[in-house]
């Protein structure tokens, strides 16, 4: 059975506490946190901290920083792996599950002039494994996992589907790296996202949803009932993170409190 969380940055209330309550009774099982550079993740313990012994639930963090661990520069991909050891590192203190990160974020397109990408195919894989090799190495020490998220064409050139992800985590051999799926980037990248996911299945090991216009499920054209059925049969029984945006016309309140009963219709009784 898939529970439900919301990024907490959608979530009304000044602190983690108030964002829970409203979590709650909006009938989420989770609050998915998100983890900015300059170690500002690991600086806000004492509040999780605080925010964990009130009971709220926080099992995974999205990463939320200007560069990746895949990045051309050297120095770039430094801090990207340090940064994300030590969220991996935090989340494991909360008793959550584990980090989500995409190879890099807006770093380079290949459907954007010069078209070329300054790294080789063979050298953009090297610099994958190396990164999902120390990152899991850490993982596995902390008893969490790294979640590696494919991205549309247009956000990243390196891991935009499913079977591309899956290969480097077969490659790296580790069970602390797992799959990050995002219904959002599957809906560009897959020609049949339920087919895509029954395929990578073992390698699943988080998801974030959205509708196909990035805005919050329901208010798109995408098939819930395909899509979360497949994940059913896949055996995922993790969360269904929340990472979107509110449709305009929307009121903040009500439409996050329509995901999770419009996730449980679609899905047939498996979301809770």
């Amino acid at each position: 059975m898939f529970k439900t969380a919301c990024q907490e940055q959608l979530l009304p209330g000044e602190t983690l506490q108030h964002k829970w309550e409203f979590a709650q009774e909006a009938g989420y099982d989770g609050i998915e946190l998100r983890g900015k550079s300059d170690f500002h993740f690991r600086d806000r313990l004492p509040e999780l901290r605080r925010a964990k012994a009130d009971g709220v639930v926080m099992p995974t963090v999205c990463v939320d920083m200007l560069h990746f661990f895949a990045a051309f520069e050297a120095d770039l991909r430094r801090d990207a792996l340090a940064q994300l050891t030590s969220q991996l590192s935090v989340i494991a203190e909360l008793g959550g599950v584990g980090a989500q990160t995409p190879a890099s974020y807006g770093m380079f397109s290949r459907r954007l002039p010069p078209f070329t990408p300054p790294r080789s195919a063979e050298q953009d894989r090297d610099v994958l494994l190396d990164g999902l090799t120390r990152l899991g190495e850490h993982a596995r020490a902390e008893g969490v996992t790294l979640f590696l998220e494919p991205l549309n064409r247009y956000e990243d050139h390196m891991v935009n589907r499913l079977e591309q992800a899956a290969e480097l985590i077969r490659t790296v051999g580790l069970d602390s790296v797992r799959i990050g799926i995002d219904s959002y980037h599957m809906n560009i990248e897959e020609a049949d996202p339920p087919a895509a996911i029954l395929a990578a299945a073992p390698y699943i090991g988080h998801a974030q949803v959205s509708d196909s216009n990035r805005y919050q499920p329901g208010a798109g054209h995408l098939d819930w009932s395909a899509w979360l059925g497949s994940l059913d049969s896949a055996g995922y029984d993790g969360y269904l993170a929340v990472e979107c945006r509110l449709a305009p016309e929307a009121e903040p309140a009500e439409a996050l409190a329509s995901i999770p009963p419009f996730l449980a219709a679609r899905a047939g009784g498996t979301v809770r």
